[in-house]
């Protein structure tokens, strides 16, 4: 196919545009967004009761898709960063993208944590007084500014009188989701009473985990709006990004592996290490089967075997990455669920025993009502790509001459 018959095929014509698939899928991902809210005012009405989660375990399944959210949302916009800030003409392309699927799935991880809270008329006292000492103060302030700074990004990006700014800014917000993915890390470095959480690892943990899991989501994203316009993703495109995404995965393995072999250094973690890798029942299994083979030794595989051309495109654009999605849940229910449903070390050295549970691993069963949240935020986050994506112009416009230029020299 051509290089001008691509870039003029895809969706610019309304009568062209599919408009009755289109509504089918605004209307499935609103069905989902609806049951989101429709789970909220029930737990509003009826308390946390209604949930899976106790006195043990306060951060439940929501939390585990809002912080899997707010970590791929900062990921997702390092596909900009590579354009913008280390020049590289191919992710150049797929900034505008980048950046409005990093805002969309922030959206819909802080609608999570905000319709969570037992009482979400308190978000304004969050908003209007902050103690700097708390990390979470902190968070407030990077993902409020993580708003401001991608929106004006985009702006420069989608605006021509704008579009010198683009590099300054892109460094910007380049700089603050790095940071922003610090802080989301240090929540849990920062509590010291948890043994699985008490960990400087947790803030670069974190930062090469979001790489993994945002650029997963973008390639998602990306083959899907190909395959709607009937467009085939350029090899050269395809085997640069498959090679990036297999990079981040075995890193995020790598960091797994130093997290865990630094806690068996340490004596005092060792009850913590056989929880979670031997004995832990659930969550030994979503470690191993989800988090390490599913999301991790698997997508590698798929994205080095040799295959023909036709199924190229579907395991490194959208198996591969499917998995590695699946695999960032996984860690994420470990690293939230697990680390609180280890009891805490009260008094070291001595045996505990009380009527409330003390030195006995919680149970966790998650409740319909927080998969619903959990699904509505990820419901907010695909209405709002869909809608962004038919609205404006957020396809890919690469030059496919010089794409063939690098497809001969390579």
């Amino acid at each position: 196919m051509s290089s001008e018959v691509m870039s003029n095929e895809y969706c610019t014509d309304r009568a062209q545009c599919r408009t009755r698939q289109f509504f089918v899928l605004l209307g499935l991902g609103g069905l989902v967004v609806l049951a989101g809210l429709f789970a909220f005012f029930t737990l509003e009405h009826h308390g946390h009761v209604l949930t899976g989660m106790n006195n043990q375990i306060v951060w439940g399944l929501p939390h585990v898709f809002a912080v899997f959210l707010i970590v791929a949302a900062s990921g997702a916009l390092n596909v900009a960063s590579i354009g913008s800030v280390f020049g590289k003409p191919m992710y150049k392309a797929r900034a505008p993208l980048s950046g409005m699927l990093a805002l969309a799935m922030l959206t819909g991880g802080l609608a999570i944590l905000v319709l969570d809270l037992g009482r979400p008329d308190r978000l304004i006292v969050a908003m209007t007084h902050y103690n700097f000492r708390s990390i979470f103060a902190w968070n407030m302030i990077f993902y409020n500014g993580f708003f401001a700074i991608v929106g004006l990004y985009l702006l420069t990006l989608m605006d021509r009188k704008l579009h010198g700014w683009s590099k300054p800014v892109g460094f910007v917000a380049f700089l603050w989701r790095i940071s922003l993915t610090t802080a989301t890390g240090s929540i849990f470095g920062f509590i010291v009473a948890r043994a699985g959480y008490n960990s400087a690892l947790m803030a670069p943990m974190f930062i090469i985990m979001s790489f993994a899991y945002g650029l997963a989501i973008f390639m998602v994203v990306q083959s899907s709006m190909y395959r709607w316009n009937g467009l085939r993703l350029d090899d050269v495109i395809r085997r640069r990004m498959k090679n990036l995404l297999a990079v981040f995965v075995a890193a995020s393995l790598y960091f797994t592996v130093v997290f865990h072999l630094t806690n068996l250094y340490f004596a005092k973690q060792w009850d913590y290490e056989r929880f979670i890798l031997l004995d832990g029942g659930i969550y030994t299994w979503v470690f191993w089967v989800g988090q390490v083979i599913l999301g991790g030794i698997i997508p590698i595989i798929l994205l080095f075997i040799p295959r023909s051309r036709d199924s190229q495109a579907f395991c490194f654009c959208f198996l591969a990455p499917s998995l590695v999605i699946l695999g960032g849940l996984a860690q994420m229910y470990v690293t939230i669920v697990g680390g609180q449903a280890y009891p805490l070390n009260m008094f070291p050295g001595h045996q505990v025993s009380s009527s409330f549970f003390d030195g006995v691993v919680a149970g966790y069963t998650p409740s319909v009502w927080e998969w619903m949240l959990g699904l509505g935020g990820i419901g907010i986050a695909f209405v709002a790509t869909v809608l962004a994506v038919r609205v404006f112009k957020f396809m890919p416009q690469d030059d496919f001459a010089e794409l063939q230029m690098r497809r001969s020299t390579d």
